[in-house]
């Protein structure tokens, strides 16, 4: 949202410094960075200092880790190796979300959809705000995620939200505030790690349910890397960029035809789902605004 950067006075840049801290976390210890919340988990420790996490999830419970710091507008990477075999019925999930009222909250997903051994997992995105969501894009992944570790990330900056597969953008939602679409642009937001079970819906429309024969299942998060603006009191100052961040300007050191093709191809060989084209769920003129702008 451009005008957020414009709008602000020059004599209030001097606020800039008690008001927010720009910081940078990479690679390393996850604990350093994160707080682990409940249930089973395993900590693997590198011979180089680098920390992996493991989430399981059995019939008790699941488990689920939250970043130390929150952030307005920021971005995320996070290496994921997933649940192997079959997953079915589980959801290994990345989120960030507010921890303001629920009814107004708002959050940045991405889901992963378990299956059976031998077929794929689904990408399942979601991006709510001010407590408004279905906003749903679903991908199929052009790898195994269970062999390898690979990179999930998410660019959020007062312009546009940005979802990128090792780097490769598969979705981008646009601020269009000022058509009257929300977007989160004044609550920070934590990262959110999390396995838990979602039989009733996760694999096959929840007509696949979780074999607990299988259990404990495990998915492996390792080199947590965020570079953001952490607010400490006027957290609108955050819509400013101090250095030309890539969590500010798109990033990804990708130029814009470049991302405006990563984006067709994602489109065109990777997606299953996209609310915007479902026209038995929003019948003849009623898709959500935004599915209508550029």
């Amino acid at each position: 949202m451009a005008p957020a950067r414009a709008c602000l006075l020059p004599a209030l840049t001097m606020m800039a410094a008690a008001a927010v801290s720009w910081v940078a976390a990479g690679g390393g210890r996850m604990t350093d960075q994160v707080d682990i919340l409940w249930g089973p988990t395993q900590l693997i420790n590198g011979s180089n200092g680098d920390q992996t996490i493991g989430l399981s999830l059995d019939r008790v419970m699941g488990s689920g880790f939250r970043s130390k710091t929150s952030y307005l507008f920021a971005r995320i990477d996070i290496d994921i190796k997933l649940v192997a075999g079959n997953s079915a019925g589980t959801v290994t999930t990345v989120y960030l979300i507010s921890e303001g009222p629920w009814k107004i909250h708002d959050e940045i997903d991405l889901e992963f959809l378990g299956n059976v051994t031998g077929e794929p997992y689904t990408l399942h995105t979601n991006i709510f705000a001010n407590g408004s969501g279905g906003r749903e894009v679903q991908y199929r992944l052009w790898f195994d995620p269970t062999q390898d570790f690979h990179t999930y990330s998410i660019i959020w900056n007062s312009e546009q939200i940005l979802i990128l597969v090792d780097n490769m953008a598969i979705r981008r939602f646009r601020n269009h505030w000022d058509a009257g679409v929300p977007f989160p642009v004044y609550q920070p937001m934590r990262l959110n790690g999390v396995l838990w079970d979602a039989d009733d819906w996760a694999t096959q429309g929840g007509r696949v349910k979780t074999d607990w024969s299988q259990a404990p299942f495990t998915a492996y998060f390792r080199n947590y890397r965020a570079s953001g603006c952490e607010p400490s009191g006027a957290a609108w100052v955050c819509a400013q960029d101090p250095s030309g961040g890539d969590w500010f300007d798109g990033g990804a050191g990708l130029d814009d035809v470049r991302q405006r093709q990563q984006l067709r191809e994602a489109q065109e060989r990777y997606t299953i789902y996209d609310y915007c084209t479902d026209a038995a769920r929003f019948p003849v003129g009623g898709f959500p605004k935004e599915c209508g702008l550029p």
